[in-house]
């Protein structure tokens, strides 16, 4: 027996005073509402209703029933249909996943815009390097940057992060400027670690019009990038960093690109949900927002995947002493 059917059935039949009316109202037959109030009844060994032709009335404990369990089923309804409107408007909760750094420069932004014409949407944003599970976490969407997310979900690819080489004026006038890749390879780097998995990351070098990977000699690795971005401003090493990071420093001039043909490495920044069918209608707007967004030719997103026009630093002459790694 399903009981909160035919409890809902019963309370139908009280509150319309007639078999017939809560029929029509629950969009079923009178006959099947007269089986599920006599199947109540035998479950609970009691009468809970006089019917006879021309009248209804409650008995005393169908009276108790009705006061007891009326409000509940209002509560109920009333929750449910709560449920239903929000799948319809914009109002209630966007909870989103990201990185430290894409939330403060992408996510903030994003939401910002978003609220601006969907007030009454409000966002839970949860911030880790880790790749959070979006279903055991309860996230709607999330936004990662580098290779496309996994299975069973799915990702949409917003723009591309192109991968500058930088160093802070500081550290050129001290170890001197890398000419080629060689060079390079002899100068005090930056590196970063993945979390989830402690590997370093090998830059990406374009090499003779070839993608290459190279693993460089790091000074310091980070887990966490903002941090790397603050080693390479403090001058301690030069580092390959996307340019979303660091397109303020070098507009400022506290850091500046170097090698720039040696610069063909992309990654991409990723949007991506789980699979499912009844999404609310908020998350949705919000998804075909992001992907607006990434597409537009001015503002949004356009910036991250715009490379820096920041002149290269010029050529200075090394001090060789400062030249071998780990010096």
């Amino acid at each position: 027996m399903d009981k909160a059917r035919v409890l809902s059935l019963f309370l139908g039949v009280v509150r319309a005073n007639s078999f017939h009316r809560a029929a029509v109202e629950a969009g079923v037959t009178p006959q099947a509402v007269s089986k599920a109030v006599r199947t109540l009844e035998a479950d609970l060994g009691v009468r809970l209703l006089h019917r006879t032709t021309r009248k209804l009335s409650l008995t005393a404990e169908g009276a108790r029933l009705f006061e007891l369990a009326d409000p509940g089923m209002r509560q109920l309804d009333e929750a449910m249909e709560h449920v239903r409107r929000g799948r319809s408007d914009s109002e209630g909760l966007i909870r989103l996943t990201a990185p430290p750094s894409i939330g403060s420069r992408v996510l903030v932004p994003l939401i910002k815009a978003f609220r601006d014409l969907h007030p009454a949407t409000q966002f839970d944003v949860v911030l880790s390097d880790l790749f959070t599970d979006l279903v055991a976490a309860r996230i709607d969407v999330g936004f990662r940057a580098g290779s496309q997310p996994g299975q069973n979900l799915v990702a949409r690819r917003l723009c591309d992060l192109p991968l500058l080489i930088c160093a802070a004026p500081s550290y050129l006038e001290t170890h001197g400027t890398p000419r080629s890749a060689d060079e390079l390879m002899a100068h005090r780097c930056t590196a970063f670690r993945r979390p989830a998995t402690g590997r370093i990351v090998p830059w990406e070098l374009r090499i003779d019009g070839e993608l290459v990977y190279r693993e460089m000699p790091a000074v310091v690795t980070f887990n966490d990038v903002d941090a790397e971005v603050e080693a390479v401003r403090a001058g301690i090493g030069i580092g390959q960093l996307s340019a979303y990071m660091v397109h303020e420093d070098l507009a400022a001039g506290r850091l500046v690109t170097l090698l720039p043909e040696l610069c063909g490495g992309d990654v991409g920044l990723y949007m991506y949900y789980p699979q499912r069918t009844h999404m609310p209608v908020r998350v949705r707007r919000f998804i075909d927002f992001v992907a607006e967004a990434s597409r537009g030719a001015e503002g949004g997103l356009a910036r991250l995947a715009a490379r820096s026009e920041a002149p290269a630093a010029r050529a200075r002459p090394r001090r060789a002493r400062r030249d071998a790694p780990g010096a």
